[in-house]
C-alpha cells in the first residue's frame, strides 16, 4: 500500500496527540551535547512548558523601539504540522520582565518560517501573519492599538518595508514540492500540472485585500535555463521572496524537481535553484544567479544582493551580485566559510553582517556571529548546542534577526530541552570597532 507523505504526516500526528510525544522528548533531551558558550550577555525571553520560536531571519520581529519581541507558541516538537495542528502567536515585553502576551492563532505554519508573523511598516502599530478560514489561506493583521483583528483573503510572504503591499505565493504547491516551507490542510487545484498559469506571485494591498497575480510559474518556467533548456518535463514551484527596500524590485527563487508524483506527493533526487529579480509588477525581469546553486540570501541595498552560491567556475561561499549586471564579489571566504542565514544589521551598522551556522557535525553547536566587512573580522556571538533530534524538517535553525537599532539579536535555539527564544545584547561588540 503507497501512502503519501501528507497521509503518514497525519496518522503520526494522532499518534503523538496519543502520547507519543513523550518519546521526542525524551529523544531530544536524552543526549549529552553540553551546555551553551556565549560570548555577549544572553538570556532566554521565552520558557516551558510550551515550545517558542518565530523562524526565519529575513522578518521582523522587533517592534521599531526594539522593546517587543514576536514569538510563536507551539505545545509539540518532533513531527511535521498536519492541517489540525495550531499554534498561538504573540510578542514579549522585554520591559516588563519578559511578560507574553498572545494575540492570536494560526493553523497554517511550519518549522522554518512559522507562520510569517511580522511587524508592519516602521509605526509598530500592526502585527501580521498568515491563518487558514475554511477553505482558504488568509493573512491576519492585529492592531496593537485596540487588539482588532481583520483579515485579507491571500497568505503574505513577504512586505515591503513600508508596509503597504505584500508578495504571496502558493503555499499549498510549495507543501508538496519543499516540505516545510508550506502549509498542509489544503489540496492544490494545480498537483498534477508542471507549470501552471494560474499559479505564481501574487501582489496584495494591505488594506484592501485586493491581490494581482504578477508573475506566473508558467512564464517562468517558459525562460531558457544555461543549457537552453526549459525542463518542461520538470516540476516547477516559487520559494523565498523578498522585496528590496524601497518597494521597488523584488526576488524570487525559481525552483524545479525532475521528478515528483502527484497521487502520492514523493519526489526523488533534489531541487535545482534559480535566483529571479523583477520590477513589482513583474515586469524587467532578470536572472541574477543562474548557477542551480542560490540559497540563503538578503538585500544590501536596493542593487546589490548577497548570497550563498556556487557561481560557474567558483567555489561555494557568499558572493555580492549586483541587480541587472554580471557583476559578483566574493564576500568574507575566510571568514563565513560555510552557509548562513545572513543579513545586514541596519543604519549605522550597515557594514556589519549578522550571520550562523548550521550544527558543526562534531559538537552538534550553531554558532552565531558578526562579521565586519570593512575590516575583516568575525565576532562569534555564541555556540549554541543543537540536540541530534532536532535535524530534517522539523529542525531549530537559529535565524538571527536584529532589532531596528541594530544593537539587540534574537534567535531560536533548543538546547535547554525545547526551543525558545533567546536575546543578544551586541552593544559592547559593535562599539569595539
Amino acid at each position: 500500500m503507497s501512502v503519501s507523505r501528507r497521509d503518514f504526516h497525519r496518522l503520526l500526528g494522532a499518534s503523538c496527540v496519543s502520547g507519543l510525544t513523550c518519546s521526542w522528548n525524551r529523544l531530544a533531551s536524552a543526549v549529552e551535547i553540553g551546555p551553551p558558550e556565549t560570548f555577549v550577555p544572553t538570556r532566554a525571553i521565552t520558557r516551558g512548558p510550551l515550545h517558542h520560536w518565530f523562524g526565519y531571519y529575513d522578518k521582523r520581529e522587533f517592534d521599531p523601539s526594539s522593546r517587543y519581541v514576536l514569538s510563536n507558541e507551539v505545545s509539540f516538537e518532533g513531527r511535521a504540522p498536519t492541517g489540525d495542528d495550531s499554534i498561538s502567536v504573540g510578542f514579549v515585553d522585554t520591559h516588563e520582565h519578559d511578560r507574553w502576551h498572545p494575540i492570536g492563532q494560526s493553523r497554517s505554519w511550519g518549522w522554518q518560517q512559522g507562520c510569517m508573523l511580522q511587524w508592519v511598516g516602521n509605526r509598530g502599530e500592526t502585527i501580521l501573519w498568515n491563518d487558514r478560514q475554511g477553505d482558504r489561506f488568509v493573512c491576519r493583521l492585529y492592531s496593537v492599538g485596540d487588539g482588532s483583528v481583520r483579515t485579507i483573503p491571500k497568505p503574505i510572504y513577504t512586505i515591503s518595508p513600508d508596509g503597504r503591499f505584500g508578495l504571496s505565493v502558493d503555499f499549498r504547491r510549495i507543501d508538496n514540492l519543499r516540505p516545510g516551507y508550506g502549509y498542509d490542510g489544503l489540496d492544490d487545484p494545480n498537483v498534477a500540472v508542471r507549470a501552471p498559469q494560474d499559479s505564481g506571485i501574487w501582489r496584495v494591498d494591505l488594506e484592501s485585500g485586493d491581490a494581482q497575480l504578477i508573475l506566473s510559474l508558467a512564464d517562468v518556467a517558459a525562460i531558457p535555463w544555461p543549457d537552453g533548456e526549459t525542463h518542461s518535463d520538470a516540476w516547477h514551484y516559487f520559494n523565498h521572496l523578498l522585496i528590496n527596500p524601497s518597494g521597488t524590485r523584488f526576488i524570487v527563487l525559481h525552483r524545479y524537481r525532475p521528478k515528483f508524483d502527484p497521487s502520492t506527493l514523493q519526489f526523488d533526487g533534489s531541487f535545482v535553484t534559480r535566483m529571479i529579480t523583477a520590477n513589482i509588477d513583474g515586469s524587467d525581469r532578470y536572472i541574477l544567479d543562474p548557477s542551480g546553486f542560490t540559497s540563503h540570501f538578503i538585500w544590501k541595498n536596493d542593487h546589490q544582493v548577497t548570497m550563498w552560491t556556487r557561481p560557474k567556475g567558483q567555489p561555494a561561499g557568499f558572493y555580492r551580485f549586483t541587480d541587472k549586471t554580471r557583476e559578483v564579489m566574493a564576500v568574507g571566504h575566510d571568514k563565513m566559510p560555510t552557509n548562513g542565514h545572513n543579513t545586514y544589521l541596519p543604519a549605522p551598522y550597515g557594514d556589519w553582517i549578522l550571520n550562523d551556522t548550521y550544527p558543526d557535525k562534531k559538537s552538534s553547536r550553531q554558532t552565531v556571529f558578526l562579521y565586519h566587512v570593512p575590516s575583516g573580522r568575525r565576532f562569534d556571538l555564541g555556540h549554541f548546542p543543537s540536540p541530534p533530534a532536532y535535524r530534517g524538517e522539523w529542525r531549530c535553525d537559529t535565524h538571527p534577526r536584529s532589532s531596528d537599532d541594530g544593537r539587540w539579536v534574537a534567535i531560536d535555539s533548543p538546547h535547554d530541552g525545547g526551543r525558545q527564544v533567546y536575546l543578544l545584547d551586541i552593544r559592547e561588540v559593535l562599539d569595539s570597532v
